[in-house]
């Protein structure tokens, strides 16, 4: 009996395998045509696919050329389209090549999933005309994207306050360093919204509402020192972004000191997103192993995925003086069964000059035994040396950056870990 038990289990293994590959076959048989069609074809200067169609309820026009070019193609998967029912982020790989420079990788991103986009097409359809169906560009010249015209000097507070997460509490000296540097129009670097056309507007009204993140990297680039991808260009609902690297969940059982060295440059993100000469405070609100990506060549950490940034003007709130303004803030540590889940409050946030909230976000996400990913618990400075783990004192400050135990104690832990940390990589030098 204990035989046989065994002996019918693998005998129903190998019937589902072989019905799975049964079923493949069948799949890429009724999917022949298109294989070939795929393979022959670039749909990347395809207007439709890239929703060019639908502009000026798009992202931008400013790497239209490059597409229609044939400049970008997808890599082999991503040329694919029955294999999109597993992209639901709509996040591809494409080489990029230019006649002096070769070819390189880049990310391209349609900024939210097909049910996201579709979404945004009704509520547009809605407001303008009370059908979730409608001629779209015709229906972005009667919404709110299309309110502030030539007349309108500047884009203000009062107007956009809330569409997202980057504008949740914006000051007016954010909202002109968004205009300033917008890279979807050719005349960028005056903050006078009358400077844009009309199309570049309702587009960056349209990404300002439906996803930011490119608003992020564009307004706090690469090229000047802020950790976040490089953002190239758009052309419709296609959005291209440097390709970083692989992403930080791959080197979760890396080297121990290579775990240390992304561990420090992790929490010299948060300070750096916290306090900088700038006075912005950059919360992240989604903090995951795969919203970092880590460089193949200097091994630096970037955040690739930046829907969820909340941008707070410290100068604002000095001059304003909210309630309790200048009492430093302690996120809640809150011990939860998902992956990769805060607790926070926004207008927190938005009302305090010094917050803890990055020092905390990464910590408990990333680093410290509370975090969990993909099954996985323990976080990036798991199983640690014998002599770091009898120490003791590395565990101590991950779980006084997780969940303090005393008042202002993340503060303090997150200062002495980044010390720590510089210590174990000098040690292991």
């Amino acid at each position: 009996m204990l035989r046989f038990v065994p002996l019918k289990l693998g005998r129903l293994y190998r019937c589902l395998k072989l019905l799975l590959l049964l079923g493949l076959s069948v799949v890429l048989l009724m999917n022949t045509h298109s294989l070939l069609a795929s393979f022959q074809k670039n749909e990347l200067a395809d207007r439709r696919f890239l929703g060019l169609n639908k502009c000026p309820g798009c992202f931008g026009t400013s790497w239209c050329r490059k597409f229609m070019n044939g400049q970008l193609s997808f890599e082999t998967w991503g040329r694919l389209r029955f294999l999109d029912i597993f992209n639901v982020k709509n996040v591809y790989f494409a080489q990029y090549g230019e006649p002096r420079e070769g070819t390189r990788r880049v990310v391209l991103k349609r900024l939210g999933s097909n049910q996201e986009l579709a979404d945004i097409d009704q509520k547009i359809c809605k407001r303008a005309t009370g059908r979730p169906r409608c001629d779209l560009v015709q229906a972005m010249y009667k919404t709110e994207f299309a309110r502030l015209n030539g007349d309108v000097r500047l884009l203000t507070p009062d107007v956009v306050e809330g569409w997202s997460d980057l504008v949740h509490c914006p000051s007016q000296r954010l909202l002109d360093r968004l205009v300033r540097r917008y890279a979807e129009t050719k005349d960028s670097g005056s903050f006078l919204l009358k400077n844009l056309k009309d199309t570049e507007r309702m587009q960056l009204l349209m990404t300002l509402a439906f996803n930011p993140e490119p608003l992020v990297f564009q307004s706090f680039p690469s090229d000047e020192g802020w950790p976040f991808a490089k953002y190239l260009g758009a052309c419709g609902r296609m959005v291209a972004v440097n390709y970083v690297g692989e992403e930080l969940w791959s080197f979760y059982n890396a080297p121990w000191r290579k775990r240390v060295d992304l561990a420090k440059q992790l929490m010299d993100i948060a300070e750096q997103l916290t306090n900088n000469d700038f006075d912005f405070a950059l919360y992240l609100l989604d903090v995951s192993f795969d919203n970092f990506a880590v460089g193949p060549r200097d091994g630096k950490v970037i955040v690739v995925d930046a829907e969820n940034v909340v941008v707070v003007d410290k100068r604002l709130i000095r001059q304003n003086k909210p309630e309790n303004f200048d009492v430093w803030y302690e996120s809640r540590f809150e011990e939860c069964d998902r992956e990769a889940c805060l607790s926070f409050s926004k207008d927190a946030l938005c009302s305090r000059v010094t917050v803890d909230h990055n020092y905390y976000a990464i910590c408990q996400n990333l680093l410290s035994r509370y975090a969990t990913w993909r099954g996985t618990r323990g976080g990036l400075l798991h199983d640690p040396p014998a002599d770091v783990a009898r120490d003791g004192q590395l565990e101590a400050l991950l779980d006084e950056c997780a969940n303090p135990k005393r008042r202002y104690g993340r503060f303090r832990a997150a200062r002495d870990l980044r010390v720590y940390l510089e210590q174990l990589l000098s040690a292991a030098r």
